[in-house]
């Protein structure tokens, strides 16, 4: 990866790492459902208006079903599974299960677009499931179904970025990373919308405050991430494109102890150093790859 691709995945970490926080402060209080769907909802309005100022072409009638699949797989079920999860569990913890994303990604690379499943790769997926295992049993969790069913959750979110990672790779390469931001958005909130029967909006939390927060996590953690996120698939591939989440459990910590206050407990810290270390081991190239790369750049 190049110096733009690096300082990329820097600020999509922190971004990324805010939006845990803005997770946990606004699920309760609007309602999970609600606060996942107007994130998307207000993050693809205001694309949209963005591609009707400059006339872009966002090529809709050819690729709507490609938005509305990554819609769904990259943004409405894993916003909308954290968001419930973030009633019980820490923000800081949600970022570390989301470290698994690229754990997943390989996975299904292995599955769908022929990418060796090496041993190191099994190790660090081993790992994965130790570091969730020890933050689950250590992290003085209240033992209820309700926390067995975030962590659930936890575990099925990083799953969805990682499906939506090899779909874009392998149907939607040709998509303009834009659009894919913009259209994915706006349909993965339409998508989710019929849950909000089942989760209601809270009208009666919308304080001034409150608007101007959805909007900021909106246009900041959708709308301008998304964009970043998606040109990060183009050039580097989602694999690398993932690995964004080695950084985002640090600034969600970072976020967390700064603005709300949660306190990094040793079992989190030390389910991160688990699920980190197998995120490495999944993600880095063989060496023999990498002397080759070596030795045609000398």
């Amino acid at each position: 990866m190049g110096i733009t691709d690096v300082l990329l995945l820097l600020g999509l970490s922190a971004i990324w790492g805010s939006s845990f926080i803005f997770i946990r402060y606004l699920a309760p209080l609007i309602g999970p459902v609600a606060a996942a769907d107007l994130r998307m909802l207000l993050a693809g309005a205001a694309l949209l208006l963005f591609f009707l100022a400059f006339r872009f072409t966002s090529d809709w009638r050819k690729n709507w079903r490609h938005f509305l699949v990554i819609g769904v797989l990259n943004s409405a079920a894993p916003f909308a599974l954290y968001s419930i999860a973030a009633l019980y569990l820490p923000a800081a913890m949600e970022a570390i299960f989301n470290a698994m994303s690229p754990m997943f990604g390989a996975l299904f690379a292995a599955l769908w677009l022929a990418e060796k499943l090496t041993p190191s790769k099994i190790a660090g997926l081993v790992l994965g499931v130790a570091g969730v295992a020890v933050m689950s049993s250590l992290g003085n969790l209240p033992a209820s179904l309700e926390t067995s069913l975030a962590i659930l959750a936890c575990l099925l979110a990083p799953m969805c970025y990682g499906l939506a990672g090899v779909y874009i790779k392998k149907r939607a390469g040709s998509a303009k990373p834009l659009a894919i931001a913009g259209g994915s958005q706006l349909l993965g909130g339409l998508a989710l919308m019929p849950f909000l029967l089942v989760s209601p909006l809270r009208v009666s939390a919308l304080s001034a405050q409150v608007v101007l927060l959805v909007v900021a996590f909106a246009l900041l953690c959708s709308a301008l991430a998304y964009v970043i996120y998606y040109k990060l698939i183009a050039d580097v591939g989602p694999t690398r494109a993932l690995t964004v989440t080695f950084l985002i459990p640090v600034f969600a910590m970072l976020w967390g102890a700064l603005l709300i206050g949660e306190p990094v407990t040793l079992s989190m810290a030390a389910g991160a150093l688990i699920i980190l270390a197998g995120t490495f081991l999944v993600t880095a190239p063989r060496r023999k790859s990498a002397l080759r790369i070596a030795g045609r750049r000398l």
